[in-house]
């Protein structure tokens, strides 16, 4: 049977409660039976202390015991892992927190998830998910008793278990927090669309410090009090780093107000170090912040045009490593960057180390917490909430649970009309502007597109006839006239790619859909972001099987390199996808339609798909239309494909292969190919197209890649392949080095070579024009160099002719610009 709870709370008292905001109104009038003049009776400060204390043993337990976990015995050095890993400085916060929202949860029936900035601090949400029975519920064999406490401590950080992080394993987790920067934004995303819920977001102050969450602050400009949920920031200022105090830590009280107070906020400020006296001021704070959240939504429902109010936060300043041992060894531990990971190691070979091990975990009174057998004592228990109001159980943290099917329009009904192939100009990306405007209008609660001001520019402006620009902030006369903004706005436009993309994956995560779109150079901005997302949808996509799956994170590239000539040398660089392929095959999808229709298609398909990241490459200039919308399909089905029309090899073996992937590289690969059946009629050239970009990889390595039989009878060994791609060449080597001899295969793409250019000596300069292509092929092709010796000539007087002209008249040739294919 478990012993008498107590508050176990310190001698030590902290300073009072910091309400430092103009204007915040009396404090909530302290209940008959409270201790300290706060809002909870003295028996609920004992029992949440008690609550609190119970996830504070466990976090400890967990980054230092495999074995003995209630401390039947005294502990002895068997009973410790041999590698200690893991971060306790930031989990007393986390789980102080969460079993403060509990209480309200409980009492108010509230809607809640829980984002942990700092997760690295996973005990400080995993013991909370464990108490709640959640993770027993999800691993039975972590059961909650004695031998599940055990393999619940043994597991954590440790070989061929659960990683230090708040990983998808972690029930009530969609926020890893392994890098830091990005809780804020995906917090606000959850929120978009969901009117009910609330986001409690602890920040840690050193995540404060990265400037993807400096800019996040920003997003409550964009969310609407009267159709979306509440983000509850909820600063942490334990004062320290990983071996560094941390900024906000250590500016002045007035400072500190003054920066959230701009940034739009209305703060509140909880601090100090004594339980039984924090208890107080946090059930008083957080009664204050949701009872105002509540107010705020309830007023902007009640009206037809809400304005943007200032929303409440939390200042939490509490000691790094709360409630750990005061000092080891004479150095201070509590409050100091030295309980930022584990407070001191050697345990298993100092025995003194190790009685002080035991001596911090008794001092948490299990016996008072757990009886005899390990189950949490049922008065404590009590306190969670039940079924899916627990925060480690609540459907939007398991998003796949609420993703609704996307309704889609045929796309066939958007396709460009094309007459005589490779004739008909049009803008590749408005086409998919008006697919996504309808999407829009069909889907209002669970589809929305992101980029940095850049939506008109890639020619998707088509979207504002049916929602306008998100912007909650102050609006002037002048944005009447073509600005596109509107309270009630779906696109969501601001200059962060961080922000956007962390909205995106916010909103997919909770069981939405959506797009994001960038310039093709700046997507590397978000490169960290998207390895990070992709790690997150590989574990919960192939190990993580109570995970249901989410909608693809799309992102469409466009402002492309070879069109980039205007604003020159700073926006070329087409690597984002090389990046994209490092990643595992099962959730990266890469696509350069070559036209308007292939984008259409695989827009359609990658809307429809669940678990990956879809990159697509498709510039928004005007372009040579090369398929119908029927063969469009068939083609993008194949993902790689012969197109007869610009091949002569009919019925023979081919001398060449010319090969293409993306829409410039496309039309120069063709250019080139009508040169050749022009001036070399009897040469049986081969013309490949890529979609799929996976294609040139095994199936042995991806699920979208090819088998050797299906990648010979394309390109048959021993032959040249001349390659047009959009990107750089050693992306080609990397992905078909199974396949083909890389003695064969000759790719163009980009080679970091620009500035202001035309178009087309842009192409000249890297070494991918027409006239570069046919040269390739005479040099290659057995016999040519001798029988084409003039056309070879002829191409490389072109070259400088194109050059010359190009720097004599700011533009291209005619004869370059008005070129169509010739059938």
């Amino acid at each position: 049977m478990a012993h008498p709870i107590g508050t176990g709370a310190s001698e030590e008292s902290g300073p009072s409660l910091s309400a430092r905001e103009h204007g915040q109104g009396p404090s909530t009038p302290a209940r008959k039976g409270t201790q300290g003049g706060g809002p909870l009776t003295t028996r609920e400060v004992e029992l949440m202390n008690a609550y609190w204390r119970a996830c504070n043993y466990l976090a400890v337990g967990m980054i230092y015991l495999q074995d003995n976990p209630l401390l039947h015995r005294p502990l002895v050095p068997a009973d410790v892992k041999h590698r200690l890993l893991g971060h306790w400085g930031a989990s007393p916060a986390l789980s102080f927190v969460w079993v403060h929202l509990n209480r309200l949860i409980v009492e108010q029936n509230l809607d809640v998830i829980f984002v942990a900035g700092p997760g690295h601090g996973a005990p400080g949400v995993l013991g909370p998910a464990y108490l709640e029975g959640t993770y027993s519920e999800v691993y039975p064999d972590k059961s909650p008793d004695a031998e599940g406490m055990r393999k619940f401590f043994k597991q954590f950080s440790f070989p061929g278990h659960i990683g230090s992080h708040v990983t998808p394993e972690t029930p009530g987790s969609i926020h890893e927090g392994g890098e830091l920067g990005y809780s804020l934004s995906h917090a606000y995303g959850m929120a978009f669309d969901n009117p009910d819920l609330i986001v409690a977001c602890v920040v840690g102050d050193g995540e404060a410090e990265t400037g993807p969450l400096a800019t996040a602050w920003h997003s409550n400009k964009f969310l609407n009090p009267a159709r979306d949920g509440a983000v509850l920031p909820i600063l942490n200022l334990n004062g320290y780093k990983i071996a560094n105090p941390t900024i906000l830590a250590r500016i002045s009280p007035e400072e500190l107000e003054s920066l959230f107070v701009g940034y739009g906020y209305k703060p509140y400020f909880v601090e100090g170090s004594d339980p039984a006296q924090m208890h107080q001021k946090m059930a008083e704070t957080l009664e204050r912040a949701v009872e105002e959240i509540r107010t705020l939504q309830k007023t902007a429902r009640q009206t037809d045009s809400p304005t943007r109010p200032r929303w409440p936060m939390i200042i939490l300043r509490s000691p790094k490593g709360w409630t750990g041992p005061k000092e080891l060894d004479g150095h201070k531990l509590e409050g100091t960057w030295r309980s930022h990971q584990v407070p001191f190691a050697d345990v298993r070979g100092n025995p003194a180390h190790l009685k002080a091990l035991e001596d911090w975990m008794r001092s948490y009174r299990p016996e008072e917490l757990f009886d005899a057998e390990g189950r949490l004592n049922p008065e404590i228990r009590s306190l969670a909430p039940k079924g899916p109001r627990r925060m480690s159980a609540n459907p939007h943290a398991n998003g796949g649970l609420l993703r609704k099917t996307l309704k889609l329009p045929d796309f066939r009904d958007y396709a460009v009309k094309v007459g005589p192939r490779g004739t008909t100009l049009h803008e590749n990306t408005k086409p998919l502007g008006e697919f996504l405007r309808d999407i829009m209008r069909d889907n209002p609660t669970n589809f929305r597109v992101f980029g940095p001001d850049e939506t008109a520019s890639n020619r998707l402006q088509a979207i504002y006839q049916v929602s306008k620009k998100t912007w909650m902030a102050n609006l002037t006369p002048d944005d009447a006239d073509g600005g596109e903004l509107a309270r009630d706005g779906r696109v969501m436009e601001m200059l962060s790619e961080h922000t956007l993309l962390g909205w995106l994956e916010g909103y997919l995560l909770t069981g939405r859909h959506g797009l994001f779109h960038t310039y093709e150079a700046f997507a590397h901005v978000i490169d960290s972001m998207f390895n990070q997302h992709a790690k997150w949808l590989d574990i919960s996509k192939n190990h993580v099987s109570w995970r249901a799956p989410v909608a693809s994170e799309n992102i469409l590239l466009s402002s492309t390199v070879w069109r980039q000539d205007h604003n020159g040398f700073s926006h070329q660089d087409p690597g984002f996808i090389d990046l994209v392929t490092n990643k595992s095959g099962t959730v990266t999808r890469i696509y350069l339609p070559p036209d308007a229709n292939t984008l259409l298609v695989v827009a359609d398909q990658c809307l429809r798909s669940t678990d990956c990241v879809n990159v697509v490459v498709a510039d928004k200039q005007k372009h040579l239309q090369f398929t119908s919308i029927d063969e469009a399909i068939a083609h993008c089905a194949k993902g790689i494909g012969i197109w007869k029309r610009a091949s002569t090899d009919q019925d023979a073996e081919p001398d060449v292969i010319m090969a293409s992937c993306g829409d410039v590289a496309t039309q120069e690969a063709l250019a080139a190919a009508s040169i050749l059946r022009a001036r070399a009629p009897n040469l049986k050239l081969r013309f490949v197209n890529i979609v799929d970009l996976f294609k040139l990889q095994s199936s042995a390595d991806h699920p979208h890649g090819s088998t050797q039989r299906e990648i010979e009878s394309l390109f048959p060994p021993g032959k040249p392949i001349i390659f047009s791609f959009h990107g750089y060449s050693s992306l080609i080597h990397k992905l078909a080095y199974r396949f083909i001899d890389h003695e064969d295969l000759h790719v163009h793409g980009y080679r970091e070579k620009g500035n202001i250019n035309t178009p087309f000596e842009l192409a000249i300069l890297n070494e991918t024009s027409r006239f570069h292509l046919v040269i390739d092929v005479i040099d290659r092709v057995a016999g040519m160099q001798a029988k084409a010796g003039h056309l070879k000539e002829e191409m490389k007087n072109a070259i400088l002719d194109n050059l010359a002209y190009a720097h004599e008249h700011g533009k291209d040739r005619p004869e370059i610009t008005d070129w169509t294919w010739p059938d």
